[in-house]
């Protein structure tokens, strides 16, 4: 079973992908953390974030694994990682490997934003994560706090409202809702309702026969 969760910054796909993840013991790859550790290594080299060749070039041979949670959950990888998401060579660079992670053996659960359009059009199920963009702007400044960062609430949201118009308007795999997925609104939601949701959702395809 293939389950692609998609949706918008600090909506709470995250979260949601982690639980569910390990409730059906399947694989959990986060791709924001794949263009986020792009940007971080392209900042590190000195690698302008709108050179295409630079940047296609250390997307692919990116490794992850040399970047730790807290350099990939700051606000300037948010950033960066926006920036360079809407490079088409970075996109084409990180598809293979998402992709091979989306059909390996046994299944797999995949976070991010064209998850259900782009990367895994074929998954069984098709989630789309949203919150309105003042809960959402609340939700990632709590985060930034947690992490030490001394950053405003209003300046938090505002970088948001352009990360989404940034991931919206791109013209490479934009983020949008797949015409089949079941939107989840977690404004006014607990993360364990919003898990609940999402898990109903999970259960109604297994329920057609659809093994995890």
């Amino acid at each position: 079973m293939i389950i692609a969760i998609d949706g918008t910054t600090a909506s709470g796909k995250g979260t949601i992908a982690k639980r569910l993840a390990a409730k059906y013991g399947l694989p959990h790859m986060d791709t924001g953390c794949l263009y986020r550790a792009t940007g971080i290594a392209a900042i590190r080299q000195g690698v302008a974030l709108d050179d295409a060749e630079g940047l296609e070039r250390i997307a692919a041979t990116l490794d992850p694994a040399a970047f730790s949670d807290a350099e990939l959950r700051t606000g300037e990888a948010g950033k960066a990682a926006s920036q360079v998401a809407v490079v088409p060579e970075v996109r084409r660079a990180l598809f293979g490997l998402q992709r091979a992670f989306a059909t390996q053996p046994g299944g797999a659960l995949l976070d991010g934003r064209d998850i259900g359009t782009v990367i895994a059009p074929d998954a069984d199920v098709k989630l789309w994560v949203d919150a309105n963009v003042e809960q959402r702007g609340y939700r990632r400044w709590r985060e930034y706090l947690g992490y030490g960062q001394v950053i405003s609430l209003e300046e938090v949201i505002r970088q948001m409202r352009i990360r989404d118009e940034r991931d919206q308007s791109r013209k490479d795999a934009p983020a949008t809702i797949a015409t089949d997925a079941i939107l989840i609104d977690t404004t006014d939601l607990t993360i364990d309702a919003a898990v609940e949701k999402a898990i109903a959702a999970v259960e109604a395809v297994l329920a057609r026969g659809k093994t995890v």
